[in-house]
């Protein structure tokens, strides 16, 4: 939300000097959080602390209690997502249908965006999953494995979830070795590269 505050500000800045734009990089978050009318909820630490203490099946019994067609709006086998959806009926009052049922939602669901833009998407192709591994051991080379230590003890949960820290803690544990840590960080950034060529390939 704060980035999106910050990068219209931008944009309407390049604008009025009748100029134009370039935005490279980034998640598919982050960017179509500057072209769409995505809109960003509230948030509060305390309530989501109360809602996190209870088990996942508990949090989607709760949710599908407050709005019974939930599981069409919000993915019921993401904990997170389901966290994050109780959060918001409870601070706005907004079921995930409420929510989904706004022109904006509307709008983010047909690509409609809120300025002209031009989309370029570069793809490496097949050399996707090899350069995934080669990125990730270029990681390891440069003191990953020391960082997730030096981190552990400050991460919060949503932080411990993170592709590469995820698979390494249990390394720096010693529950894992290091080349079964890094085997699952591959699979696991291969399959998030999977994810992401999704999402942008619908831009």
């Amino acid at each position: 939300a704060v980035f999106q505050q910050m990068g219209r500000n931008v944009l309407d800045d390049i604008a009025e000097r009748q100029q134009r734009a370039v935005i490279c990089g980034g998640s598919g978050l982050h960017f179509r959080s500057l072209i769409d009318p995505l809109q960003f909820p509230p948030s509060d630490p305390e309530v989501r602390r109360a809602i996190e203490a209870l088990d996942d099946a508990s949090a989607r019994e709760r949710l599908e209690r407050i709005d019974p067609e939930a599981a069409e709006h919000v993915d019921m086998a993401n904990p997170r997502r389901v966290v994050r959806a109780l959060e918001i009926a409870e601070i706005t009052g907004l079921t995930p249908r409420a929510r989904s049922a706004t022109k904006e939602a509307e709008a983010v669901r047909n690509y409609q965006s809120v300025r002209d833009v031009v989309i370029i998407g570069v793809d490496p192709g097949d050399e996707l999953p090899s350069r995934a591994e080669r990125r990730f051991d270029e990681m390891l080379r440069r003191g990953l494995l020391d960082e997730v230590a030096s981190l552990q003890d400050r991460m919060g949960r949503l932080a411990r979830q993170a592709v590469g820290y995820k698979e390494l803690l249990p390394v720096v544990a010693g529950r894992r070795s290091l080349p079964e840590g890094r085997a699952a960080a591959i699979s696991a950034t291969r399959a998030l590269a999977k994810r992401q060529r999704t999402f942008f390939r619908r831009d």
